[in-house]
């Protein structure tokens, strides 16, 4: 399974930004995918999750209202459209994948598969 992420950048706080997540190298109709981060000097914080079958979601706490997670089937790609962003969603952002991993455990357990990270910064 190959990840490769992209849509990084700088933006002022209060901006947005799209990050997408392109998938190959198997079919991704039972997996789960998903969006972590890592500020410097800080644990990798999950960010959501989508079940690639039937689209179900779940974020985390802080980027509820905010960030919002999307597929397309067709094009194997994942999204991360980031709306009001604040300097603490500065991090690297690494989009991932398992193909049995529930939704809620996204939060505690590791993927098993991982993109290259891509730096999304916030200025304030």
């Amino acid at each position: 399974v190959q990840l490769q992420a992209s849509g990084g950048g700088l933006v002022q706080a209060g901006g947005s930004l799209r990050l997408s997540c392109a998938a190959s190298g198997r079919t991704f109709s039972r997996y789960v995918m998903g969006w972590f981060r890592q500020a410097p000097g800080k644990e990798r914080e999950f960010v959501a999750a989508i079940k690639w079958s039937d689209g179900s979601i779940y974020y985390a706490d802080s980027v509820k209202g905010r960030f919002t997670i999307s597929r397309d089937n067709a094009k194997n790609t994942m999204y991360l459209q980031m709306n009001s962003l604040k300097p603490e969603d500065t991090a690297v952002y690494y989009c991932a994948g398992d193909p049995a991993l529930l939704l809620r455990l996204w939060v505690s357990v590791t993927p098993d598969y991982w993109g290259q990270g891509t730096q999304v910064t916030v200025s304030s």
